[in-house]
């Protein structure tokens, strides 16, 4: 089964980056794991630096200005494809797809199986750092992927929106408790966001994915809310849908950090 457009595997990407017109290709993570090694080519993004904090609530999208100077520097234009691969199961890569389309340039794609999958097919690293060539980008703020506190309140009794949380079991039942208030946001069905993830490291987008996802009532027909602690789980199975051809998917910034450290949103056990 060939794959959608929001995925590329590693065979493809090595190709590509060998042309005369190669892709922009990022290693989203920390600075010691692009020290070890990363992909010829590749530019670094500290995974930090796509995300903004208003304690107690964590992953939240940088404002316009701070993301156009962010991705400038790593060198995006308005026309050079991105691709992104990371190291850490395929979270933090799938934030910076995230990111983009919120930027607007979603001409980005995901390393399918990341570093893993590079280094699984045999091909070739490096540890020299890339300087990046600045571009230069303006953001132009696209909402569409974002779904809000305020939001979500709205849609709650929707049965065309269902929220899909991607934490742990524990996490969802509040056993795990990683806010001021424990559980999960009511009416949302659960799916350890692990389950998509292959022994490659690749995103699982088989039958068998599609019928697990449609069980809980996750169906292309309607418009599926993804969350977790601070969307960074959740951001790859923002991609996984995307990717798996569902058309209105939405993210939550901040996700149960926000959620579950406010006075006026219900809670489920």
């Amino acid at each position: 089964m060939s794959h959608h457009p929001v995925l590329i595997e590693a065979t493809e990407l090595d190709r590509l980056r060998r042309s005369a017109t190669p892709p922009l290709i990022v290693h989203v993570g920390d600075a010691d794991g692009y020290a070890r090694q990363h992909i010829p080519g590749a530019v670094f993004l500290d995974y930090a630096d796509i995300n903004a904090n208003a304690p107690p609530t964590a992953g939240l999208v940088p404002d316009a200005a701070s993301l156009s100077q962010v991705l400038s520097a790593l060198g995006v234009d308005g026309h050079r494809h991105v691709v992104a691969y990371d190291d850490h199961n395929g979270g933090r890569a799938g934030r910076l797809l995230y990111t983009l389309e919120i930027a607007g340039h979603p001409q980005a794609r995901m390393l399918n199986g990341g570093l893993t999958a590079w280094c699984n097919a045999g091909l070739e690293v490096q540890r020299e750092p890339v300087t990046p060539e600045p571009g230069d980008f303006r953001v132009q703020w696209n909402d569409t992927p974002i779904a809000t506190a305020d939001y979500i309140l709205e849609h709650l009794d929707d049965d065309d929106v269902v929220l899909l949380d991607v934490r742990s079991l524990d996490e969802y039942h509040g056993t795990d408790r990683k806010a001021a208030r424990g559980g999960h946001i009511p009416g949302a069905v659960n799916m350890e966001w692990t389950l998509a993830i292959d022994e490659d490291q690749r995103m699982r987008t088989d039958d068998d994915m599609r019928a697990q996802l449609e069980g809980l009532g996750v169906t292309p027909d309607r418009e599926i809310i993804v969350y977790c602690q601070t969307h960074h789980r959740s951001a790859h199975t923002w991609a996984l849908l995307k990717a798996m051809g569902y058309p209105r998917v939405r993210g939550y910034p901040g996700a149960w950090s926000d959620w579950g450290n406010r006075e006026d949103t219900p809670v489920e056990e």
